[in-house]
């Protein structure tokens, strides 16, 4: 066939020369049967390229004439308009003014129409070419496909599969055209502009080739879709231009020139053209291929201007927005069977590492938890790193939560939770809430039911997260409020020293460092290992009272209960800490245990008596395999009612029939019934008053927590605060006067204004302060408000009596104070020095020596930018403390003239024996001898408090001495509690409820709408809240655990306590230098958390417990006050020793309470002609607890390394008639 073409060609052809045959064998194009073309085999190049040609000019031709004639019509119209006005103006006839005026009006509806028309015509075809509707971003992101064909061949369009692909993406970019070309204001300039004049060039051609079955390479490559980003916008021009040249590079080598006939070509593929291209923008010009024909050569001189300067600032941007895309921009894949939380907020290498190291403990049961960091900024090499070595279970997503999209990108929706991290050093604490507020929001706004966990830096911005719809604490949110905790355990510090060390162990993480060495590291270390857990009670334990199950637990399986989850019928939950032996252990009970760790814990869920009651060994209890029956619900509603009706199972009638006839719909409803402990102290109490001769003394001991007395009524159970014979002055008291808030949690006075509390230097030194607290606190105008009203409420906890009640001095800058006294305006016993804490002068005037805890605040803190001058302040007022010397002789003196004895002292009354051993010792010479706690919030600025120890700078905070002995405060410490609040959201619960006094939801939302304590009347209901257990510490140097304290075991204590006091010791507060076998000067001591059962006591021990509260303090304290206005000794007395009574010596104490009375009397008169700065204090209330107590030289050496600095830790005590 290829010869008959030849011949038909040279036949038809009668001017070609013989010469050229040859030559047009080139220009034969390949035809076949299955393809029918042209028989000559004549190329139609032509038609293609007329085709775009014809399109463009065509249509240029037509938008100029139609311009054209609109204009001579317009300018028609205009001078029709300006003839007619003319003859309005000459003729001004009503008739043809009205007739002029008719068809006029016409016209401008129709044109008004018109236009109407042709605006929403360009509105529609705008909508459709914006990206801003489904079929828009459908127009708007399609991509044209690159053809690969030869330069030209014949093809059968309804054979070629390619061919109809092609007019298949043409026809849709015809209509794109179309719509463009409606939308265009100017049309003119849209049928010149680049993207047109790429359509039409790709478009007609395609048309061509269907009507000629034949395809042509045309300029299907300048189709490229463009964007709106940087990054693709340029990559897109540079892109285009490129490909598109080459496009051209590639028709005009393998077609040839035009005036040569088209014999001067060169077979050249695409990518050799685009090869070519690149390297003549490049400069580098290899000559390997280059351009032989004309027009190639003449495009290539002017591809070179272009493209070199093309490609010298293209490229560059383009490396340069490659280079800072995020590294971290994907999306998290979900493992199945594997939860994840994620993590944002202030991601830093402090605050991760810090996380990570507490949330990854290996003393965790298996953390089946993947963490997923989302941050605004990618981290730095050494963050980095960090979430490298920990590969496996963290991943990080550069993004925002306040963005959607972000939050889509790491599944939140399908979250375990979201924990949001806050800086704590930031300078403005509230923007910083602020911040986390709106992450709250914004997670919260995307997934309503994600449980969300929050670092807060205010007290009084916890109230903003109320104002979300979504935010619901009974389903795990929980905001870590760092001011509230992180004041609260320095404010629990002020009652039992050391304690906050102890409680930040026990919600952190630390793994266990053992220690060869006889020192005091050794056994601190050893109480650093127990964490706080929570495990599901046996049932073996049902039916027990909780004292009775926590001597089982701690005696055979080596475990500290110290609280459990009680639920009511309404099956809702509250934590019960230390109950006491009215609350009995039902089915399913969660109990809270101090323990080493998780897989110990498993021991009490494990525990059979049947199985493990022999085992001697606590690590083989085990599962065991008998079944152990699950309670059946009338058993356990029996058990409940019985406790609420007060009778044994066998006697109790409060099961009804209709109970009885329906258990099987009781135990399907209410599977783990539990009782109300509210209810159970209300009937307790009703069943007390109908049977006062019910129980024996000490049946009322095991059940009432009150002591074997022969003279006690059996009335006054400790339920019951107001049921106090011949006290009837008490209950108009408290019916009629406000003496505690409205949720009866904290003591209360009517506000005050702060100039009736302000002290001068010579007022504060007349006024003899004792046993009080001093706050010093850095802080000025325009310093943060930290918070002082979250130091002062655990100091004021309803729990408290009055009487005991440590008085608080603030000594700092008055302008400061003036901005915290609104929020601390409602609390007693409270006062104000203007002064600095660093002048000494102020320090002596508030008697800092006979102070129970001196605390040291700075609001300046964050304003610094060196993180080691941030605690600058705080360092140096308390290296000035201790650097101060005192001379006792002149307060001795004064004391000795008023006739004052230090309680504990006076041997001959047995109303002093210590019992809880809480000497004081007055004696202080040295300012090293003050109990000290100092805030710090750079953790390594903790090397500068002790000048005798030998820290290392890089040691963590809690192995240094003065974190181990409670004399330093770091909030970086509050840091685990954000992991400890997701594996056990009751954990942040049992230590709010430890270090706040009693803080609960209902409080924060009064507090959210008033910002202050509101004062409420004594009920029933308001004194029950005050029946709530409190830290102290218990001494043994003297009283009935003095046998106990030299050389006792610490497990025999354990169970003396709680069995007769129904105290549940926890630690111990040691002194530093116990260990040593030669006498040591130094008081300081150091904290161990929860010691075995054989661990050796020493008599300088202090004790932490857990004690109950006790009415019979108040109320014997009370009768003193309200029958001679008690002198301040007998007041220090009660509030500092409380004893079991001894009738043996009646007589004399009797004779030594008259003379003391008399001397008050003489006191009392003169005191009430000073100046009443203690103006809160109603006429009758106790005495005040200021006054310096005396000791005698050779009492205090006796005593003189023996110091505690609690508060008031009375027992549960007989009722005795001080009257």
């Amino acid at each position: 066939m290829s010869n008959n073409i030849n011949a038909n060609n040279l036949n038809t052809d009668s001017s070609s020369s013989p010469v050229n045959v040859p030559k047009m064998d080139a220009l034969i194009i390949p035809v076949t049967m299955e393809v029918p073309c042209d028989s000559r085999g004549q190329r139609m190049w032509w038609a293609f390229l007329a085709s775009s040609m014809v399109t463009f000019f065509g249509g240029l031709f037509i938008i100029l004439l139609w311009r054209t004639l609109k204009y001579l019509w317009t300018v028609c119209c205009h001078c029709g308009v300006k003839t007619k006005e003319a003859q309005k103006i000459n003729g001004g006839g009503d008739a043809q003014a009205d007739g002029a005026c008719k068809p006029t009006d016409e016209k401008e509806e129709n044109v008004a129409a018109e236009v109407g028309w042709m605006t929403s015509v360009k509105d529609w075809a705008g909508v459709m070419i914006s990206a801003q509707t489904l079929t828009g971003r459908v127009l708007s992101h399609f991509l044209t496909s690159i053809v690969s064909h030869p330069i030209e061949s014949c093809q059968n369009f309804y054979k070629d599969f390619t061919l109809q692909i092609d007019m298949a993406f043409n026809v849709f970019f015809l209509l794109y055209f179309g719509l463009r070309f409606i939308a265009a204001n100017d049309k003119l300039w849209f049928w010149l502009e680049v993207n047109s004049v790429v359509d039409f060039f790709t478009v007609p051609p395609v048309f061509v080739s269907v009507y000629l079955n034949r395809s042509w390479l045309e300029f299907h490559l300048v189709a490229l879709c463009n964007n709106s980003i940087k990054l693709v916008n340029l990559c897109s021009i540079f892109i285009s231009t490129w490909l598109t040249a080459a496009g051209f590079i590639h028709l005009v080598e393998n077609s040839g020139d035009p005036w040569e006939n088209f014999q001067n070509n060169q077979p050249l593929t695409y990518w050799e053209c685009v090869y070519l291209l690149m390297v003549t923008m490049s400069t580098v010009g290899y000559g390997d291929v280059y351009a032989k024909t004309t027009l190639g050569r003449l495009f290539m001189v002017f591809f070179i201007l272009g493209g070199l300067a093309m490609f010298a600032s293209y490229v560059p941007e383009i490396i340069e927005l490659i280079g800072n895309r995020k590294k971290y921009g994907g999306s998290y894949s979900a493992v199945s069977g594997r939860k994840h939380i994620v993590v944002c907020g202030h991601i830093t290498l402090e605050s991760v590492s810090n996380f990570l190291k507490d949330f990854l403990h290996k003393d965790r049961d298996d953390v089946n938890v993947e963490i997923v960091f989302l941050h605004n900024i990618s981290p730095n090499l050494e963050l980095e790193a960090l979430f490298k070595r920990h590969f496996t279970q963290v991943e990080f997503y550069q993004g925002s939560v306040l963005n959607p999209h972000d939050l889509a990108r790491v599944k939140i929706e399908s979250a375990d939770a979201c924990l949001i991290l806050a800086n704590k050093y930031c300078a403005d604490p509230d923007a910083e809430d602020a911040s986390n507020i709106m992450r709250v929001i914004s997670i919260k706004n995307y997934h309503p039911k994600i449980r969300i966990i929050t670092q807060m830096l205010q007290y009084h911005n916890k109230a903003h997260l109320l104002n979300i719809p979504s935010w619901n604490w009974k389903e795990g949110d929980d905001a870590i409020c760092l001011a509230e905790l992180k004041l609260g355990f320095i404010a629990q510090s002020c009652l039992a020293p050391g304690l906050s060390t102890m409680l930040a162990n026990l919600f952190s993480m630390r793994s266990f460092i053992k220690i060869e060495e006889d020192t005091w590291q050794k056994y601190y270390l050893e109480g650093v290992a127990n964490e706080m857990y929570t495990e599901y009670l046996s049932s073996a334990f049902v039916g027990l009272s909780f004292p009775a199950v926590c001597e089982l637990v701690f005696a055979k399986l080596k475990l500290l209960m110290i609280a459990i989850e009680y639920k009511s019928e309404k099956r809702e939950s509250s934590i019960l800490i230390n109950p006491g032996n009215h609350v009995k252990i039902q089915e399913g009970t969660l109990g809270f245990f101090i323990a080493s760790d998780a897989k110990e814990v498993k021991r009490a869920f494990f525990y059979c008596k049947a199985c493990h009651d022999d085992i001697t060994d606590p690590k083989r209890i085990k599962k065991c395999g008998c079944k152990r029956p699950k309670m059946s619900i009338y058993k356990r509603m029996k058990l409940a009612c019985c406790f609420d009706c007060g009778r044994s199972e066998r006697d109790c009638s409060c099961m009804s029939g209709s109970v009885h006839s329906n258990m099987d719909t009781l135990e399907r409803a209410f599977p783990l019934s539990s009782v109300s402990v509210n209810d159970c102290s209300t009937s307790l109490r009703a069943f007390e008053d109908e049977q006062p001769s019910t129980l024996s003394p000490k049946k009322k001991q095991r059940n009432g927590g009150m002591r074997n007395s022969p003279n006690s009524s059996p009335k006054l159970m400790r339920h019951d605060p107001l049921l106090i014979p011949g006290n009837e002055q008490i209950d108009n008291m408290d019916a009629n006067v406000k003496k505690y808030d409205s949720t009866g949690m904290f003591h209360w006075c009517p506000a005050k204004d702060i100039e009736k509390v302000i002290l001068t230097r010579s007022e504060a030194a007349m006024t003899v302060l004792s046993g009080h607290v001093v706050v010093c606190i850095f802080g000025d105008v325009k310093s943060a408000l930290i918070g002082l009203r979250n130091l002062v409420m655990p100091l004021r906890a309803s729990n408290f009596h009055y009487h005991e009640l440590k008085h608080i001095v603030f000594v700092g800058s008055l302008e400061y104070l003036r901005r915290e006294w609104e929020t601390l305006h409602n609390f007693p016993k409270v006062s104000i020095l203007p002064g600095t804490p660093l002048s000494r002068a102020d320090l002596r005037a508030v008697n800092i020596n006979l102070c129970d805890m001196c605390v040291i605040l700075s609001a300046n803190q964050n304003n610094i930018d060196d993180a080691s001058l941030q605690d600058k302040e705080c360092i140096l007022a308390s290296l000035n403390i201790k650097s101060m010397q005192f001379d006792d002789s002149i307060g001795v003196l004064q004391a000795n003239s008023q006739g004052f004895t230090p309680p504990g002292m006076d041997r001959s009354s047995p109303d002093n024996s210590p019992v809880h051993g809480l000497l004081r010792q007055p004696s202080i010479t040295t300012g090293a001898n003050i109990p000290i706690i100092t805030e710090l919030v750079n953790d390594s600025n903790v090397q500068f408090l002790d000048q005798d120890d030998d820290d290392d700078p890089d040691t963590e905070l809690y192995l240094t001495q003065p974190f181990a002995c409670g004399t330093a405060f770091a909030v970086s410490v509050l840091d685990s509690l954000m992991s400890a609040t997701y594996f056990n959201d009751n954990i942040l619960t049992l230590i709010r409820t430890l270090v706040t006094g009693g803080a609960t939801p209902e409080l924060e939302a009064l507090i959210a709408e008033e910002n202050a304590l509101r004062g409420g009347y004594s009920t029933p209901q308001t004194l029950a809240n005050r029946d709530r257990c409190r830290v102290a510490q218990l001494a043994l140097y003297d009283g009935p655990f003095a046998d106990l304290g030299d050389g006792g075991c610490y497990g025999d204590l354990f169970c003396k306590a709680l069995k007769t006091y129904n105290m549940l010791c926890f630690g111990i507060y040691r002194l530093r230098d116990a260990h040593l076998s030669t006498p040591s000067q130094c008081t300081k001591r150091y904290v161990i958390t929860n010691p075995p059962y054989e661990f050796e006591l020493v008599p300088t021990d202090l004790i932490f417990c857990l004690m109950q509260f006790d009415h019979n303090a108040g109320q014997s304290r009370a009768s003193l006050s309200h029958s001679s206005h008690s002198s301040y000794s007998s007041s220090k007395k009660s509030s500092s020793v409380h004893s079991i009574p001894s009738t043996a010596n009646r007589p004399n104490r009797t004779k030594t309470r008259d003379s003391r009375e008399k001397q008050n009397a003489t006191r009392m008169n003169r005191m009430g002609q000073e100046k009443k700065w203690f103006t809160d204090e109603p006429d009758n209330a106790y005495p005040r607890n200021i006054q310096i107590k005396p000791m005698s030289t050779h009492m205090a050496n006796q005593i003189n390394q023996y110091k505690s600095t609690s508060s008031l830790i009375p027992p549960i005590r007989e009722v005795e008639d001080e009257c």
